[in-house]
């Protein structure tokens, strides 16, 4: 759909926004925020790595989503013999004798990677190229891969033996750090009472793959005022202990702090929590509003903090108080 002018574009995207979550709530009973963050980071054109323990739906989270955004989505189970061409493809022989490149799962447009850290470095980096380039490479042809592209990981809290936990490296490349929670008690009682009938619910597509390339572009064109940047870069800043602009709670409790893509994608962040609410531009309210996620999986705390029973959390909501 072609919009006369941007701001146009922005109305479209809210009004979009609230009927895409109303769709997305016939099959997900709460989860409020998981469902704002994983929009905001597709708007965006980022990835999420979502951390919750089994059984939360996070499987047909995606799905739901999928089916709202009018996407083509996969799963991936990651166990530990799980090889790179297990997810980007590989060439065989055809009956012509002539090579030919089978797609693996990656070639889609919204990818679930469920367990990310039961498969071995290797495994993990050839799905991190796929999600930084949006293109794969095999037998030495690249392949670029469908647009819009968007991966969501997810990770176990628990049974953490025989797992590869991401290094910070990796880590950096995802935009939102999710943590899902359980339920409240009157959100299960609804869930056990939808999911134990024989019902069937059909999702609606509200937004079409050229609509979410259009908005991607819209959150990217969004202005943004020197002084909402100049506060997401020096919230950063403040993370990185020994540095000019360190905060003193970073010195005593931080091991190591965000780096610049932290401030980037607080910005591309806030645009799109304005452009969602019909914002024209974003304010420091906006920065506030996406730190958490972006911040708790790029900052390392030290024996001090475990010591005090700090939580990553609770420093960055302290950062973003002082």
């Amino acid at each position: 759909m072609n919009y006369t002018s941007d701001i146009e574009a922005v109305e479209a995207l809210h009004s979009k926004y609230a009927a895409l979550k109303e769709e997305i709530h016939k099959k997900i009973i709460g989860q409020e925020s998981v469902i704002d963050t994983v929009l905001l980071s597709i708007f965006s054109r980022g990835h999420c790595l979502l951390v919750g323990v089994p059984g939360l739906a996070k499987t047909l989270l995606v799905t739901t989503i999928a089916e709202a955004l009018g996407l083509k989505n996969n799963r991936i189970q990651f166990t530990p013999d799980l090889m790179p061409s297990d997810i980007i493809g590989t060439e065989i022989l055809d009956k012509n004798r002539e090579f030919t490149f089978i797609q693996g799962p990656v070639f889609t447009n919204f990818l679930l990677a469920d367990e990310i850290n039961r498969t071995p470095p290797k495994t993990q980096a050839a799905l991190l190229e796929a999600m930084q380039e949006h293109a794969v490479t095999a037998s030495g042809r690249t392949y670029t891969l469908e647009e819009p592209f968007f991966v969501l990981a997810t990770q176990n809290p628990i049974e953490q033996e025989g797992t590869y936990p991401l290094p910070e490296a990796q880590l950096d490349r995802f935009m939102f750090n999710i943590m899902l929670d359980y339920p409240s008690v009157s959100e299960e009682i609804a869930i056990v009472k939808a999911t134990t009938i024989d019902a069937n619910v059909c999702i609606n597509t509200i937004v079409s793959a050229e609509e979410i390339l259009q908005f991607q572009n819209l959150v990217r064109k969004i202005p943004v005022n020197d002084s909402v940047i100049d506060y997401a870069v020096r919230l950063a800043a403040k993370t990185r202990k020994n540095t000019e602009h360190a905060s003193a709670l970073a010195g005593e409790y931080l091991s190591w702090g965000a780096g610049p893509r932290a401030s980037q994608y607080l910005i591309v962040g806030a645009k799109a929590h304005a452009a969602v609410h019909g914002k024209f531009s974003p304010d420091i309210e906006d920065v506030q509003a996406v730190a958490l996620p972006i911040l708790r999986h790029r900052l390392v705390k030290n024996y001090k903090a475990d010591a005090e029973g700090l939580s990553i959390d609770s420093i960055i909501t302290r950062l973003i108080a002082e």
